[in-house]
């Protein structure tokens, strides 16, 4: 429950309607029903994506993020989330779409054996018409068992979230400086061998579940990352 909470509370956040500091834990508790632990949880959670700090003495405050800018992406809101403001626009162009035998390398990176089957998403990808990444992603159909045009198109993560309920729990994230190969170089109108920001993702749900992964080339003008560090312990 606490998380479907926090998910409220960051849509009141990213919404305006919590924008200067978190209602007190009596009133969230009063407005959502439920137990002063089950909201403590639930901040945590929406404290851990970066959206909050905390006052002693006097509560929960809203960050005022970067992710305001086109150039600057939130990591901290966790894989699946808007991770810029509402009003910057996010479109695809699907390169490829289709179901592949896990090759042996990509096999061991999402632990399971050579030729399990998965689908496979190439997306370029648009921020406001300027081109943005490109994005190439593994879903296992096994856990994903029917992945629509509809959803390739648009967002994969809210489809599986309104159609299976996955939720992502957790990430591994690597970020890196790559080379560009033949393909990836005609695709982004880029040369053979350029540099570009590269994040490559293990995502989980549930108990620990992987279910996908992927690796996106990043070529927005001037793109910067933004990570939110805290150990509540210590507050």
């Amino acid at each position: 429950m606490y998380h479907n909470i926090a998910e409220d509370i960051i849509a009141k956040i990213n919404n305006g309607v919590f924008d200067t500091k978190l209602p007190t834990e009596q009133a969230l508790m009063q407005q959502y029903d439920v137990s002063r632990n089950t909201i403590r949880r639930a901040i945590d959670v929406v404290y851990q994506r970066g959206l909050l700090r905390r006052v002693q003495g006097s509560g929960y405050y809203i960050n005022q993020l970067p992710s305001s800018s086109k150039a600057i992406l939130n990591l901290s809101l966790g894989t699946g989330e808007p991770m810029h403001s509402p009003e910057f626009h996010l479109t695809s162009h699907v390169v490829t779409f289709d179901k592949i035998l896990a090759p042996h390398h990509l096999a061991r990176l999402m632990n399971v054996v050579d030729g399990t089957e998965m689908y496979r998403v190439v997306r370029l990808r648009f921020l406001d018409d300027v081109e943005y990444s490109l994005e190439s992603s593994y879903y296992l159909t096994s856990v994903v068992p029917v992945l629509t045009v509809d959803a390739v198109n648009n967002s994969i993560f809210a489809f599986l979230r309104e159609t299976y309920g996955i939720k992502t729990s957790s990430s591994e994230d690597y970020i890196s400086l790559e080379a560009l190969g033949p393909d990836q170089s005609s695709l982004l109108g880029k040369e053979v061998g350029d540099e570009v920001m590269a994040l490559s993702q293990l995502n989980y749900y549930g108990n620990n579940t992987l279910f996908n992964y992927s690796t996106t080339f990043f070529v927005y003008p001037d793109l910067r990352f933004y990570v939110h560090s805290s150990h509540l312990s210590s507050n």
